[in-house]
């Protein structure tokens, strides 16, 4: 133990600081929690924690991390399809018994929500999050990245209360395929080995989820280290069609000068060959609202179809598509009359 640190436990107590002395009790407790003396750091913790106190959150904030930060999980709930969602709340539960499955692989394309849903899940079990930084563990000196990957988890193993952390490592994929020079395959085994040789080791109270969109570039034996994955892309057309109801009636709350027309937006999204997932759709959606006509409450709708379709809509390509005429009013902004009268020429013609 410092020095410093009886001294300041000492300091407090004479100055009658309190608030001083409890953090720095707390600080003491965690020493020993990192020398493996959990038994007494639990010990000063319990005779300094108070019914309006909660200390432990004062060494979250005071324990000092390299590889990873703490973030905020405090976004809007995700929309999942039934299947996904069964399979995360199964994962819930088994955090929950703590028993030991605390290693989970999320995989599916960029966008189907595998980050906002661990955002999620720490929410719903009350857990902190950090996310590892990769940055700062992959370097192109010989070595150094496997290095660094084992230092990674002897900080993370090290958290105060590993209980009540959820550790994110997003896109997972790149300790071993970015920086590294591609063609040193041995520096790359080293990451590779070392990541297995960490979730090996992982405190089973710690609740550890990678995510990846390169699922197949992975070896065997680095998966087989993961209790469970689940696939993001089980997402179907009415799944997604379902979504962005849910995101129009999000948005509106903001672009109130917009109105609603979810038989119309729906017929637009599927002129694609393939909805787009959830990440692309909500931007779709968002910033066609946003830049879209203030004066024309269906404008979004032509910004949204122009995002699909690649193109303008236009009166003959909509009446060969099959839109009604109060349809193609909605989408291209021209009045109801001109639209009959263009359809009756083209009809004609």
């Amino acid at each position: 133990m410092k020095k410093s640190s009886i001294i300041n436990l000492i300091k407090c107590f004479s100055d009658h600081n309190d608030n001083g002395f409890r953090s720095q009790a707390a600080e003491i407790a965690n020493e020993f929690y990192l020398q493996g003396d959990s038994e007494l750091s639990e010990y000063i913790m319990s005779l300094i924690a108070t019914s309006d106190v909660f200390v432990p959150q004062v060494i979250y904030d005071q324990q000092e991390l390299n590889y990873c930060s703490r973030v905020s999980t405090d976004s809007p709930s995700i929309f999942l399809p039934t299947e996904i969602n069964e399979d995360i709340m199964g994962l819930i539960n088994a955090i929950s018994y703590n028993i030991g499955i605390n290693k989970f692989m999320f995989y599916g394309a960029p966008g189907t929500g595998k980050t906002e849903t661990v955002k999620q899940i720490a929410r719903i079990l009350d857990r902190e999050l950090y996310v590892v930084d990769f940055d700062l563990l992959i370097d192109s000196k010989m070595g150094q990245t496997a290095k660094n990957i084992a230092n990674m988890f002897t900080e993370i193993n090290n958290l105060f209360h590993p209980e009540k952390a959820i550790v994110l490592l997003d896109e997972i994929d790149s300790i071993a395929m970015s920086r590294i020079e591609s063609n040193d395959i041995r520096e790359m085994g080293r990451a590779t080995s070392a990541l297995m040789k960490g979730l090996d080791s992982l405190n089973s109270k710690i609740a550890l989820i990678a995510t990846t969109n390169l699922i197949d570039k992975f070896e065997p034996a680095l998966l087989r280290r993961f209790d469970s994955s689940i696939d993001f892309n089980r997402y179907t057309e009415d799944d997604l069609l379902e979504l962005s109801e849910n995101l129009i009636d999000q948005f509106l709350k903001i672009f109130t000068f917009a109105k609603k027309d979810i038989r119309l937006l729906r017929k637009i999204l599927k002129e694609s060959d393939s909805i787009p997932y959830p990440g692309d759709l909500t931007n779709i959606i968002k910033t066609s609202l946003a830049f879209s006509d203030r004066s024309k409450p269906y404008d979004y709708l032509r910004v949204i179809y122009r995002n699909i379709c690649a193109h303008d809509p236009s009166v003959s390509d909509l009446k060969a598509k099959g839109y009604s005429v109060r349809e193609i009013e909605k989408i291209t902004g021209i009045s109801k009359s001109a639209v009959s009268r263009e359809t009756s020429q083209l009809t004609n013609a």
